[in-house]
């Protein structure tokens, strides 16, 4: 389906993929849309929902500068899925409890981390001599943020919020290992960092600014390339420590189901990152908060909430989209809204037939407080095709 509204209220054109749009997030992506370092237009995702500062869903081309208050803060944070020889007969209740225990126990979730001795040391290892020269060029990043020497032993961990593992089924009854994830603590604390750097250079500079959190670096200015390095390592640390985590997950199910292969179907992607790209005309950093990247041939993961269905797509290099389309189903009320709204009862019923948990720690995740991801895929028919659709029989939130 096309583009359903153009709002032309900003220097450049803001062009939605769904009608659903709340009124907060609509002002922040017409906010947006009067920056002078927008190129050609903003797009906006079916998922399209209020963030900080920048919409979650929003895909931004910037010429000759970057917004880090929009690239975020769980920088590279993504998806990975891959799929086994195993099939739908091979598992029973009591496997999959097993299972769901097991990654409990095998992939630390949360704020936990494995223990030093149990570290995933040689994954984490490539990371180091570039972070080492990041922290060197910028030590007050380390001493506001001590934990930042944390990052070896969170590689190969889930993190919070809405970060999942999930073993599901497809259309035709083959078994997937699915996770979302991103760059951990220490992707946080650069983001979180340059942000503030951000605002700085705009408060001394006088820039004016529709929102404090539209802050941006500027090519050549005194932080752009520190920036532009500093993220491009947490995209990579991200991306590898999603395969960290699917390979814990792909042991825990060898240990308690029958023996297995793994098929070269691997899909890894990132949801929450910017990139050098070519857009009408011009190279510019494309921003994807809360968006995956959909050239034509590029496969990427759609997941719902933990009670639905979730997508393997391929991309069909829409241009208006900035060859781009959703990450998700897209949250429709807040965290405190839904824990307010819904019971363990309400929870339970609506992941049922799903090993997860089913209580009030996890109430905030429940599928009702998110879009229908149905609908999400038939507004973005024209960005993605269809080549696989999920269904988890294991959720184990973060």
């Amino acid at each position: 389906m096309p583009v359903r509204q153009v709002i032309e209220q900003g220097r450049v054109p803001v062009r939605i993929y769904t009608d659903d749009v709340e009124a907060q997030a609509r002002q922040q992506l017409i906010n947006l849309s009067q920056l002078p370092i927008i190129h050609h237009h903003v797009a906006a995702m079916p998922d399209v929902h209020t963030g900080i500062g920048a919409t979650v869903g929003a895909v931004i081309a910037t010429y000759r500068a970057i917004i880090p208050a929009a690239v975020g803060v769980d920088l590279g944070c993504g998806m990975i899925a891959t799929r086994t020889s195993l099939t739908g007969n091979e598992l029973d209740e009591t496997g999959l409890k097993r299972v769901f225990d097991q990654i409990s126990r095998d992939v630390p979730v949360g704020r936990d981390q494995h223990k030093e001795a149990r570290a995933l040391s040689d994954a984490a290892k490539p990371f180091e001599r570039r972070l080492k020269r990041i922290l060197h060029q910028h030590p007050q990043l380390e001493k506001r943020f001590p934990r930042t020497h944390n990052w070896v032993c969170q590689m190969g961990t889930l993190g919070g919020g809405n970060h999942f593992i999930e073993v599901c089924l497809d259309e035709a009854n083959h078994v997937w290992a699915m996770l979302h994830s991103g760059s951990r603590g220490i992707g946080n604390a650069i983001g979180t960092y340059f942000i503030e750097l951000a605002r700085r250079d705009a408060e001394r500079h006088f820039l004016h600014l529709p929102d404090r959190d539209l802050a941006y670096f500027e090519e050549g200015a005194e932080h752009f390339d520190d920036y532009v390095e500093a993220v491009g390592w947490a995209q990579g640390y991200a991306a590898a420590n999603r395969h960290a985590m699917v390979d814990l997950v792909l042991a825990a199910l060898k240990r308690h189901l029958p023996p297995f292969g793994v098929t070269s179907e691997v899909v890894n992607c990132h949801h929450n990152y910017v990139e050098r790209e070519h857009h009408y005309g011009k190279d510019v950093w494309v921003t994807r908060k809360g968006a995956i990247r959909a050239r034509a041939g590029d496969l990427g993961i759609i997941p719902g909430s933990m009670g639905a269905k979730s997508y393997i797509v391929r991309g069909r290099g829409s241009e208006e989209s900035f060859q781009s389309c959703a990450h998700g189903a897209g949250r429709r009320m807040s965290r405190t809204q839904a824990k307010k709204a819904f019971s363990p009862k309400d929870l339970a019923e609506q992941t049922e037939g799903v090993v997860c948990r089913k209580d009030k720690g996890v109430i905030d995740e429940i599928p009702a407080a998110y879009k229908s991801i149905d609908e999400v895929m038939e507004n973005q028919s024209d960005l993605v095709e269809v080549v696989h659709t999920l269904k988890q029989v294991i959720c184990v939130k973060g």
